[in-house]
């Protein structure tokens, strides 16, 4: 098996991309450089806000670095095309990518690819999405869960790519296990730490022609950008002092399970 990967360029994209290269499948790598991972506050925020962007925002900084201490590069040399947000679906690109020899491509962390490059991608072609579909489609779909109270309802899920966002067909659904003193970003890194195994596992263990993709089905929700204001972070660390996890094990909020598919159900 080749691997082509299209990832982003944060300790996270990369700390996935060192453990797939540990499979000795990995022969191309599409990195898109990803914007700033502590972003400034806008101006109109109240105090309260302005510190809780201000907290969300290093700690997430700090958890990355804890999870993935030593993953700002790719661990071996590979054959590697370096974009911009700009340049992702370019015609460059696009060439550059049929010039690689690969029967998988798996995409993590780039912005949505065009129908052009699509097409030049192989008919076993995978997205990473930070978060359970077709529950949490879209973006900080990580965060979601917490504001929620389902905390066991963050995770990843691997899925067919195509042309609408995270709608492709499911082959399998990634849950970390949660533990007393995990935080938001605790359990957003543990997710992305629990995709990688299994993802490594599939593509060492499993034939092609075994995997079962599930069409996703299901009254999901597609959380767009704006749905997320500052002022949501008032719930987590006002309310909760983001000990959300530590008060679901405790029993002290409703515990209702993800129906989760799984890639080891069958084909192993």
């Amino acid at each position: 098996m080749k691997i082509l990967l299209l990832t982003g360029s944060h300790p996270r994209h990369l700390f996935l991309v060192n453990e797939l290269v540990k499979t000795g499948f990995v022969t191309a790598h599409v990195m898109e450089k990803r914007e700033e991972f502590q972003p400034e506050p806008p101006a109109y925020l109240e105090s309260i806000d302005h510190v809780n962007f201000i907290r969300h925002f290093k700690d997430r900084d700090e958890a990355e670095h804890r999870h993935f201490e030593g993953n700002d590069k790719v661990s071996v040399g590979l054959p590697t095309l370096d974009v911009t947000m700009q340049h992702l679906n370019s015609v460059e690109t696009i060439e550059w990518v049929k010039s690689q020899q690969f029967d998988l491509a798996i995409s993590y962390g780039v912005h949505k690819l065009s129908d052009e490059l699509l097409d030049v991608l192989p008919e076993n072609a995978w997205n990473i999405h930070g978060g359970l579909s077709p529950w949490y489609k879209g973006n900080t779909t990580l965060f979601w869960p917490f504001f929620m109270l389902k905390p066991n309802w963050a995770g990843m899920t691997i899925h067919r790519l195509s042309s609408r966002l995270d709608a492709g067909d499911i082959v399998h659904h990634s849950v970390p296990t949660l533990e007393y003193g995990d935080g938001l970003h605790d359990v957003a890194c543990k997710a992305v730490i629990q995709v990688a195994q299994d993802l490594t596992k599939i593509v060492t263990t499993i034939k092609f022609e075994n995997i079962q993709y599930t069409p996703q089905k299901g009254n999901g929700k597609l959380w767009v950008g704006t749905d997320w204001q500052p002022q949501h972070l008032r719930f987590v660390y006002n309310t909760y002092n983001n000990d959300i996890v530590d008060q679901f094990l405790d029993g002290k909020m409703i515990k209702i399970d993800p129906p989760i598919i799984s890639a080891f159900s069958k084909g192993e």
